[in-house]
């Protein structure tokens, strides 16, 4: 039996729109999931992720989730690479133009995408496609007449090119192209539905353009939020420090979701896990009548965030250890150990920190030292012009935040 059947159309648009910010249109998505399971073929569902930065977060995690619940339901998921509108850039969301990637840097990202995405995709179940196969095979006549189904002021309708062009701040030509050849996915795969963050809204429906004038129904646009960074206010972004990297160790990502607030703990049940809206407003309405600590929730929410991309085991393991560091104040029993020679000049700690990659930045270890987050064998690290001594052996427990820690060698 296809596995289409298992759930009623109604079943599966109930499942789908958990999480959802719009669907365009929610009428024209319950028509074709009952057109599915009347005829047993599924749809098509892609979701395009340009290989940007070599890892995944959570927050890239939740149109990935997304698409496992399109894929739970028997429909073909398309797990879409772009590596060539990696090349141009995506300006969503950006009040600047944003500096392309080499090939070579693309490539790697993308190895490492195909990798990471499978914690979460069935890979016997997942098409894995790259958008240069179409969009490189264009001609230059294919260029102009794909660039003839969009006008200038149509463009300049989406909101970020819209406030550049009216601040008079530089939109290169080769920007403008970006909504259109992402909409040219779509045509090229046949897409029934699209996945995309809020912030893709414009290029999404660019796609039902397209697909109208080739002549194709156009395809359902669902969005996700865009999921905030473990400080709760911006979206979660590698280089602003606030992300929890699905490879990161599970003593990391656990320290980390233990870290957000008791409101942002919600959120990331629901866009993080497979849990149902009724069990997490049941559990929400317990939070607040005191009848469950949030505590024990969030240790939970770390703990099925952790069994996803690690396992179960890994996961519990976490919770001792962060019980055991955090509540008893102590030193990790497993850390990182890092030998380096004696040098008799002085670093400047910020800058050293960086370099270790213990912080993202040295901007990130400036912070972090004025607001009292560094310690050095106990002691804590009182002023940003702080200086390290290297002329001597030792042995060194460096605390960086709530969570981070090294053993440094020096001999």
């Amino acid at each position: 039996m296809n596995s289409l059947s298992n759930r009623t159309a109604e079943e599966q648009f109930e499942y789908i729109s958990k999480g959802a910010v719009e669907i365009i249109q929610a009428d024209e998505l319950r028509s074709r999931l009952a057109g599915a399971v009347q005829s047993g073929k599924p749809l098509r569902v892609k979701a395009g992720f340009d290989p940007t930065a070599p890892d995944i977060h959570l927050g890239h995690t939740v149109l990935i989730r997304k698409l496992k619940h399109f894929q739970d339901c028997g429909h073909t998921v398309i797990f879409l690479i772009g590596d060539f509108t990696a090349l141009i850039g995506d300006p969503s969301g950006r009040n600047a133009t944003r500096p392309p990637l080499s090939s070579e840097q693309i490539a790697q990202n993308a190895e490492t995408y195909k990798k990471q995405v499978f914690k979460i995709l069935d890979p016997g179940k997942t098409v894995i496609d790259y958008n240069s196969r179409w969009l490189g095979a264009l001609r230059g006549e294919d260029w102009v007449r794909l660039c003839s189904r969009y006008t200038v002021s149509q463009m300049l309708e989406r909101e970020d090119f819209h406030a550049r062009f009216q601040k008079e701040t530089p939109i290169l030509l080769h920007e403008l192209l970006y909504p259109l050849t992402q909409g040219y996915d779509s045509v090229a795969l046949e897409a029934d539905v699209e996945l995309g963050g809020t912030d893709q809204k414009f290029n999404l429906l660019v796609g039902r353009e397209l697909q109208r004038s080739y002549g194709q129904p156009p395809q359902i646009v669902l969005t996700m939020p865009l999921l905030e960074g473990i400080d709760g206010v911006q979206k979660m972004s590698k280089s602003l420090g606030n992300y929890v990297g699905i490879e990161e160790s599970p003593n990391e990502m656990f320290g980390k979701i233990m870290s957000i607030s008791d409101t942002l703990m919600f959120r990331y049940w629901e866009l993080l896990t497979d849990a149902s809206l009724q069990e997490i407003r049941k559990w929400r309405q317990e939070v607040n009548s005191g009848e469950r600590h949030p505590m024990k929730l969030k240790v939970e929410l770390a703990k099925r965030v952790i069994s996803d991309f690690h396992s179960s085991a890994a996961a519990e393991k976490a919770g001792e250890e962060f019980t055991r560091v955090f509540s008893a104040k102590d030193v990790p029993t497993e850390m990182e150990v890092r030998r380096i020679s004696r040098s008799p000049e002085k670093v400047r700690l910020p800058k050293w920190l960086a370099q270790l990659s213990l912080t993202a930045s040295v901007n990130e270890a400036n912070r972090l030292i004025e607001q009292g987050g560094v310690e050095i064998n106990g002691v804590r690290a009182s002023s940003v012009i702080a200086e390290f001594d290297l002329s001597h052996s030792g042995e060194f427990i460096i605390k960086v935040g709530k969570r981070r820690f090294l053993k440094l060698l020096v001999e």
